[in-house]
């Protein structure tokens, strides 16, 4: 078994353990080879739906190198990422992604990513009710950022 991968799963396996979360664990990894953060689901533990673990361990990677840029880094998760992990998978900038169990595999013990996926591909209409309202007075801020704020990334 990869290095890494096994280090992953043994997250996983520890965090249901302590009763943290569900069977999910991630490190992220430098191209060393050096693990740089790891992370476990802690949804339970915090009370947070978004404690997932490669959510946890781009925090933990982020906040230990001072920046939001890993485009350098490489994430192995026990799992293949979730829509709201593999959105923070591509705004941290990770390129290379290795993971174990398949999104199939999750549907079989009761994690519910298809109907995400289905609402993304406008399948699944009654998920969330979704409005767009006071774009004109919104809009404003974001010409500000546009004008004095905006921050060069290079994705």
């Amino acid at each position: 078994m990869n290095t890494y991968m096994q280090k992953a799963n043994n997250l996983a396996l520890e965090g249901m353990k302590n009763k943290e979360g569900g069977p999910f664990g991630a490190v992220i990894v430098d191209k060393n080879g050096n693990i740089i953060s790891q992370g476990n689901n802690k949804v339970l533990k915090n009370n947070d739906p978004t404690a997932h673990a490669e959510i946890v361990a781009i925090r933990n990677a982020c906040k230990k190198l001072n920046t939001f840029d890993l485009k350098d880094y490489i994430l192995y998760s026990s799992c293949e990422p979730c829509p709201m992990c593999l959105s923070a998978i591509i705004w941290a900038n990770i390129k290379e992604v290795y993971y174990g169990c398949t999104k199939e595999d999750a549907g079989e013990i009761g994690f519910r990513d298809d109907m995400i996926y289905d609402f993304i591909k406008n399948k699944e209409k009654n998920l969330i009710s979704l409005k767009q309202i006071d774009r004109q007075e919104c809009i404003k801020s974001f010409r500000i950022y546009d004008k004095n704020y905006k921050v060069d990334i290079n994705y």
